[in-house]
Parts: structure tokens; sequence; C-alpha cells
């Protein structure tokens, strides 16, 4: 695939950590882009079908990122049905977002990989971001983080390493058929996480393991949504329970470099800001 050959290329959630990057990254080599957002034109939404074929006239290929995440039920049935009707619209690749160790995620995967398209899959782990991006920003400015993972060891992985993955699969050949397992290039707790931050800071941050059910409570004294309850439950105690605690070569792979580590990313992000 060639940029001159190159239609529009459709980011779903093109507003999101690895969605906004991947559009800037083809953005920045010349590539038409068209955001599939609830706020974009025209808008995309999960939930709504019928924002759905709009969003793919003159699309060539796609990023596939579902929200709120694919562990949620009938995530793999809306994936699937989006990749078939992408196909029927004349979308050639699709490139989705998937989770490792996330029974949901195999299921979008096999869902994707029988649309017909010219499918690749981004598998990946927790991202870097989700301290700076997501919703542990708040408790880091805080100076506690409370989480019910203790001692579980993660690769965690930057968000800006899939981007490039996915922007690399949209743009150039030979990807097609590949899953790529994307890590970072060491596997470290949550607790050690929290410590680099605080490192990188120069502030004192408490890592706090409690139980599901006491996390559970908090998030519902804080006012989050019950739906969202339930799926970070599912993901502490399920993925969470030391399945990914292996790294995985699929930037290696895919980019021909090491991955980007934490402790770079904590240095680059604290001048920003976000933690003070």
């Amino acid at each position: 695939m060639t940029n001159k050959a190159q239609k529009t290329a459709l980011v779903l959630g093109g507003t999101g950590r690895t969605g906004r990057r991947v559009a800037a990254g083809l953005a920045a080599k010349g590539i038409p882009v068209r955001i599939g957002s609830r706020s974009a034109t025209p808008r995309f939404d999960w939930e709504d079908r019928s924002t759905w074929e709009p969003v793919l006239s003159d699309v060539e290929s796609a990023y596939v990122s579902f929200q709120p995440d694919l562990a949620i039920p009938g995530a793999a049935e809306a994936v699937g049905s989006f990749a078939e009707l992408a196909v029927r619209n004349g979308v050639r690749r699709l490139v989705l977002l998937s989770g490792r160790g996330e029974v949901g995620s195999q299921r979008a995967e096999q869902a994707v990989q029988e649309s017909g398209a010219e499918w690749t899959v981004v598998r990946a782990s927790w991202f870097h971001q989700n301290f700076s991006e997501d919703f542990l920003v708040e408790s880091v400015r805080a100076g506690e983080v409370v989480l019910p993972v203790d001692g579980v060891a993660e690769p965690f992985v930057d968000a800006e390493d899939i981007a490039e993955v996915a922007v690399a699969v949209l743009t150039e050949d030979g990807h097609a058929g590949k899953v790529y397992e994307v890590t970072g290039p060491r596997l470290i707790t949550f607790a050690e996480a929290i410590g680099e931050i605080a490192a990188a800071t120069g502030r004192e941050i408490e890592y706090l393991p409690v139980t599901v059910e006491q996390f559970s409570a908090g998030m519902v004294e804080q006012g989050v949504p019950a739906e969202v309850v339930a799926m970070l439950g599912h993901l502490f105690t399920e993925v969470l329970d030391g399945r990914n605690a292996h790294l995985a070569d699929g930037v290696r792979r895919a980019l021909g470099r090491e991955p980007r580590d934490f402790r770079d990313y904590a240095k680059r992000t604290a001048p920003t800001g976000v933690w003070s």
C-alpha cells in the first residue's frame, strides 16, 4: 500500500489515548484521516448502529478501538458486525486494538479475522498513559493510588508504541494476518510504577492495595457508573491475576526497535505538570 493509493483511513476512538496518536501519525504521513467519535462529523457511536455506515464512505483502512472495553458483554458481536459492514462498504484493511488475556478480546479478534478483511491484531496490556490520561491521574495527583492488585507484575506498554505499530500496519504491506502482542521491555508492579512516577516528580505518592470489594465500594461512593465499576472489577480480578506477567516482542517485530520503558515515560510526562 502506498500513500498515493491510500484513501481515507478511519480511526475509531480517534480522540482517545491510542486513537488520537494513530490519527496524528497517519496525518503526518499525508494520509486523509476520518475520526470516528460521538463528537465528530459524521458522528460515530458504538451504541447507535445507524452511525456506522456513514463513516465508512470512501474508507480503505480502519483502526478499530472499541469503547469502553472489549470485556463488556456484546462487545465482540458489535465489533464483528462493524467489521462485516466495513468489508461490504469496500474497506480493505482492518487493525483491531485488542486486550491481552481477555476472553472478550479473543472473541472480537476472531470476529475480525472472519470478516473477510485484510486484518491485523494489536494486542496490548495496560498502557503507561493510564496513569496520566485516564482514571488513575487524579489519584496520582492526590498522592495516594488505591487499587485491588498487590504484587502482580505487568508489562505496561506505551500508547505511543501502540500507535506507531498501528500506523505501520495501516500504511505498509507485510502485516496482514499477524497478531502483534505489544508490551514494554520489563515487568513492573503497580507499586513500582507509582515509585517511578514519584521519583520523576519528586513527590511522595503512596500505593495502597485493597480488596476488590473495597475498591468497588470506593468507586460507587465517587459516583462511578455501576457498569464501569463492574468492568473494572472484572479487569482487576481476572486480567490482573498474573496471566500477563510475561513479555512479548510485538513492538520489535512490527517496528524493528525496542519498546519504550515506563521510567522514560514517567520522566517525559512529569514536566508537563499533569501530576502536579
